[in-house]
Order: structure tokens, then sequence, then C-alpha cells
């Protein structure tokens, strides 16, 4: 992307619109697009997913009792909605059950946070396919600047839920990217977004966690129509005084802004989730796995010890899990199904029965975690004590970007393959494969959302 070079005379909010707001097609190159339209794949194939889940409904009932003029799809369903209405259930449909994608440098979750707003706005609009790529990139791209400027405290300390506070960024800044927005439009859309945005962590295993995603949406659409239709905000959000930043978090690192990103892009950081729990027990699942292949008997195991970044006590450490989306926070038990070869990739292994299963409740209880600090939160060493006195131990870094991006493509497929066919149907399923893989040439993306009703 190009550089922001003059912070002090623009500034941050003003820069970074305007480096979002001027992005073209032709600026992006084409590995990148291969890596949004994966983000766009997983995003639908979440959503489908947690369609049927009761939050869903809740607020699918909900919505459709507020009204208004229905021109978007709610995905996994019948009904349609107002733009922003659609984006708010479809968002929180894609976060239902914690499988959608992640990156650090927000930290958080980015796709459910714009796709929501940006395809519905896209479906009222009849936008091509092209065009909704690009402005899912531009939000993209700044969300993860915006996440970069005020880390760490803002999620590691202050306890706000990113994906709902800077993803409420990230889903204006695409939003007005389709819209054409100009240059004070755009940085007005930002500053009505910036004073919506909210979403505590200390909601984690609760519904409130996939609203997060679909307010997100929500916040992000509604603040860039408004900015279209003239409605006023401060231009400076991110910087000023009282603003986003210092309200926000005990950081605040403007510089960071300007700051080239791994290998150029930050959607080139984005990670998959292929267990269908929190990322941040990635590691330790996977861990697990390489312990389990060694043929470890598990009545041999009288101590499971893991090592783990300290922030991971905050977000993913229910010790004693009683449901399903609880079990999902859980880094005890996940460690225990990892170790006694639960299959984590499905959506049904993460239920009210198997986090009470006794055997599994009783692996769950001999582990513990060791908390440090100077490791990465997306990294766990696990140790085993056996009965005899030996140790084994497995290690795993979740945080490391795929490097094949057509093997990461192929994994994608499968998942998506898994999720959506038990709603749709096999031919409907391959259909959408096919449509979102060919998302830059479609000339309106209505086809898209009528394939997911």
């Amino acid at each position: 992307m190009n550089a922001i070079t003059d912070l002090s005379s623009t500034g941050l909010t003003r820069a970074l619109a305007e480096q979002a707001r001027t992005l073209t097609h032709a600026d992006i190159p084409e590995d990148i697009r291969a890596w949004a339209r994966q983000c766009v794949l997983d995003y639908v194939g979440c959503t489908l997913a947690g369609a049927q889940e009761d939050l869903t409904h809740i607020l699918l009932a909900e919505l459709q009792e507020q009204g208004g003029v229905a021109t978007a799809q709610v995905f996994g369903h019948a009904a349609r909605l107002p733009p922003a209405s659609a984006a708010l259930v479809n968002g929180a449909a894609s976060h239902a059950l914690d499988f959608d994608d992640v990156n650090l440098a927000m930290p958080g979750h980015p796709s459910v946070a714009i796709l929501p707003a940006l395809l519905a706005l896209a479906e009222e609009r009849g936008s091509s396919g092209q065009a909704v790529l690009t402005a899912f990139v531009a939000g993209y791209e700044l969300q993860c600047r915006v996440g970069r400027v005020i880390a760490p405290g803002h999620y590691d300390g202050l306890g706000f839920h990113a994906t709902a506070t800077v993803g409420s960024f990230g889903a204006a800044a695409a939003c007005a990217h389709l819209l054409g927005l100009q240059a004070e439009q755009f940085a007005m859309a930002l500053g009505i977004a910036g004073t919506q945005a909210a979403g505590l962590k200390s909601m984690f295993g609760t519904m409130c966690k996939p609203l997060h995603a679909g307010k997100a949406a929500y916040h992000g659409l509604l603040a860039a129509k408004l900015a279209a239709r003239g409605f006023t905000a401060r231009p400076d959000v991110l910087e000023c005084g009282q603003g986003f930043a210092r309200t926000h978090s005990p950081d605040f690192h403007p510089e960071r802004a300007l700051e080239e990103p791994p290998q150029g892009w930050y959607i080139r950081n984005n990670l998959f989730k292929y267990h269908a729990a929190c990322y941040m027990t990635h590691a330790t699942i996977e861990a697990a796995r390489k312990l389990r292949g060694q043929d470890v008997p598990l009545d041999d195991v009288t101590a499971i010890r893991l090592r783990l970044e300290e922030s991971c006590d905050r977000i993913c450490n229910i010790p004693a899990p009683q449901t399903g989306l609880e079990a999902k926070f859980s880094l005890r038990l996940t460690a225990a199904m990892g170790l006694a070869g639960y299959d984590t990739g499905r959506l049904a292994t993460f239920s009210e029965e198997v986090a009470t299963t006794p055997a599994l409740i009783a692996l769950r209880d001999k582990v513990s975690c060791d908390f440090r600090t100077g490791i990465a939160n997306t990294f766990t060493e696990m140790e085993l004590t056996l009965r005899d006195g030996r140790r084994l131990r497995a290690e795993h870094d979740a945080g490391i970007p795929a490097s094949d991006t057509a093997e990461q493509e192929g994994r994608l497929v499968e998942k998506f393959t898994g999720l959506v066919e038990p709603v749709l149907g096999g031919n409907r399923s391959q259909a959408l494969v096919e449509t979102i893989l060919a998302l830059d040439g479609l000339p309106d993306v209505r086809g898209l959302a009528t394939l997911a009703a």
C-alpha cells in the first residue's frame, strides 16, 4: 500500500482515511486479492453455520419487528432486512461459533466486523465484486493500523474487545470506500464510528461476544451512510484530546500508523481457524495433538502443565466450563480434548455433553497454567508428567500465517464445505465456493447473497 508520509499536516485520522479512500483494485497484488477472497469464503461459511444459533434467532426476531426497507439478505434464512439490520444479524451469526479469522495486529476478528456491513451495502447498491474486494482490503488495513496505534493496553490492559471497537473503524472505512466518500466525509465516517465503538472482553463466553461483531458492522455501516448524508463528527477522532485513543487505551503510538506491515500488507498475516474455539486455545490444542501422536496412555498422565503468555488468563481461562460456549474459552478443557483425541474442528464437539464428560473433566483437572510475560500469546508449551516420572514436552505457535496460499485455500474450501453443506446442501455449497473465489469478476454481488439465503 502507499505509505503514510505526513501526520503533522493531515493528522492521524485524516491520514489513515486518505490511505484507505484512495486504494484501488490495481494497487492490490494478486496474492493479496487471493487472501481477501479467502477471508470472504471463511466469513460466509462461518455465517451460514452460525445462522441457526439461538442468539441469531433472537436478533433476527427483534430486528424483523423493528421493520424497515428490506433490501439485504440474512444469510441462512429466507428473511431480508434493511442493510444495517442485516449487518447486525449476519455479523453476530458469523462470530457465534468463534470459528472465524483473526489478525493479531487488531488484535481481534477482522472479517466479521467488516464483511457483514460491506456485503449488505453492496447488495443494496448492486456493487461489483471488484468494488467489494477493494473496499474490504481498504477497511481491513485501516483497522489493523488503528489496532496497532492503541496496543497493547486497549485489549490486554483495559479489557476492550477490539473486534467491536477497532472493528467499527474497519467497517466504516470499507463502507465509506464503497460509497465513494470524499476526503472530509470519509474522516467524518471514522469519527461517527469511533464515538459508537464499544465492547467488553468480560462478555466472552456469552451471547454478547458475537453481538460485538454485529454491532461493529452496524456501527460502521451507519457511520458511512450518515457521513454520506452530511452528518458531522470530529475528523480527528483517533488523536484528539478525549478522543478514541486517549479514552480507550493507556498506550497511544501514532507513529505505528506509519510502520510497514509484516510482508507489506496486514491481510497477509490473517490467521484462519481450524479449531472451533477461541484462537488463544489453538496452540494448546496443537501441542496436545503432537503429544497424543506419541501414543501416551492417558491413565499414565499425572499432571499437565501449560506455559503461556499472561494475557491468555484474561481471554480463555474458564476453569470448569459447563456449556459448549464456555468450553471454547477454556484452556484446561481444550488441552484435555486435544490429548483425548476429540475432533475440535467439528462444531458439535463443543457441547454441554462433552464439557461435562466425567473422563474429560478428570483429565482437565490435571491441567495447570503457568502464565508468563515476554512470550507470544499465540504460543503454548505443554509438559506431561507420567506416572513413571518421565516428562514429555511439545510446543506450538499459532501466530505464524500460512506460507502456501493455494494450500490454505484448499483447507478453507474443506472447512467451508463442512460448515455449509448441512445448511444449504452440496450443490449450493459448491456454487457459493465458485462464486466467492471468482469475486473479482462478479458484475453484481447480489447473486452471492441469493445463494446464501
